[in-house]
């Protein structure tokens, strides 16, 4: 049976369709600020016999693309390493999902060819972006490689090895004073709903875009391939905003759509657990999780929604969530859970995963240091298959490793 056409779908229902470029719904949420889009649901997703074989890069599953895209923007994205390695005291091995492995050292490679693949399509020609950085360097990057111009909105406290790779792309970076929060306010703030300058320049967010989410969600095909087409126990995802797990719950709504969909195929018998882990600094999802579910994990939080404060992980810093209520949704869905970790412990895991001959980043070292915490709580257990993907290069953030070896640059 054919599937049913996909659309737009705003959180009222209200849908609209994918001929032409739009990031956010006509209406807006209660407290006026955007409201969110997402794509309707298709009858299942695809089987391994769709998956072509032939192409090395995450366009192998372009089966499962609500749309077909004639010429993507690709630059090999996708296929990275799964690492098995002994971790920490518990006895069990991990699969570390190494996603610096990607063009330009981070998972959002995956989201930037497949939405921006689609705007070319669509006729956009320039695109606007805010970002902590690893967003802004994929949007740049396949930006020209697309042929599109690009902006890029950043913190003024971004890495400088973040920025410095936008500008060699060609992009035009602002650099916006104050919390990652205030550079997203200040991009929403800049454009219209269906872009700015009477669509000239079209504001390609990693956050708010449904079709970031397409490439993102292309990790669970992955990961179900990786492991002979069997879904782990476990993936332990690190998360600031909401796409995939910073990394964002991107990760996390990624691997729900992704596993989603492998299961309505047939492909896997359950979702596994997907859990979210957030610095205890600025951990507006987790909060909302525990709070949600009725439980508490103890630990005291910032005042005013978990307004962000100084935190190793950066990327991470993200106190308003733009699909909150989703994320919530899809830990839940799984049977997976949320953690929230300290800054001692994320500086712990970057260097244990470092000595473990894995650079990364302390964004992405949260999610290993939420594994030990899962593995002492009996959440999880050391035999069960568990995957915790690691979301980028630590050669991008080395002021902050500096920070944490005590080392002057």
């Amino acid at each position: 049976m054919t599937p049913p056409p996909v659309s737009y779908v705003d959180r009222l229902g209200t849908t609209y369709p994918l001929n032409s470029p739009r990031w956010c719904a006509d209406a807006a949420e209660a407290d006026g600020s955007p409201m969110p889009l997402m794509l309707t649901d298709r009858t299942g997703g695809i089987t391994r016999s769709q998956i072509d074989a032939s192409v090395r890069s995450l366009w192998r599953y372009s089966a499962s693309f609500p749309l077909e895209c004639a010429s993507p923007i690709s630059l090999g994205e996708g296929c990275t390493p799964l690492v098995r390695r002994p971790f920490g005291s518990g006895g069990g091995e991990v699969h570390f999902k190494c996603e610096w492995f990607n063009p330009t050292c981070s998972f959002k490679d995956r989201g930037a060819s497949v939405m921006l693949s689609l705007l070319r399509q669509q006729g956009v020609t320039h695109v606007l972006e805010d970002s902590s950085g690893n967003g802004g360097a994929a949007v740049a990057c396949y930006a020209t490689a697309g042929g599109l111009g690009a902006t890029i909105m950043a913190p003024s406290s971004t890495s400088p090895a973040k920025t410095v790779a936008m500008r060699a792309y060609g992009a035009e970076v602002e650099l916006i004073p104050g919390s990652r929060q205030a550079t997203a306010d200040a991009a929403v703030a800049a454009h219209g709903r269906e872009g700015r300058g009477g669509g000239s320049v079209f504001y390609a967010s990693h956050a708010w875009h449904p079709f970031f989410l397409q490439g993102t969600k292309t990790l669970a095909y992955e990961l179900w391939e990786d492991l002979g087409f069997r879904a782990p126990d476990n993936v332990i995802l690190p998360t600031g905003s909401s796409s995939w797990a910073g990394p964002g719950t991107r990760n996390v709504m990624g691997c729900d759509i992704g596993f989603g969909e492998l299961l309505a195929a047939g492909e896997i018998s359950r979702r596994p657990r997907l859990f979210c882990a957030q610095p205890l600094a600025c951990s507006p999802i987790c909060t909302a999780f525990l709070e949600e579910s009725g439980r508490s994990d103890g630990k005291p939080t910032p005042e005013e929604w978990n307004a962000p404060v100084a935190t190793i992980a950066e990327g991470a810093s993200i106190a308003r969530p733009v699909r909150l209520r989703e994320t919530c949704d899809a830990l839940r869905r799984s049977g997976g859970g949320a953690v929230r970790v300290a800054e001692g412990a994320i500086k712990a895991a970057t260097l244990e995963l470092a000595r473990s001959g894995l650079y990364v980043e302390p964004t992405c070292a949260q999610a290993a240091a939420a594994y030990h915490e899962l593995l002492a709580s009996g959440a999880i257990q050391p035999a069960e298959v568990t995957v915790v993907v690691l979301t980028g290069t630590g050669v991008k953030a080395t002021p902050r490793v500096a920070e944490i070896l005590g080392v002057e640059l």
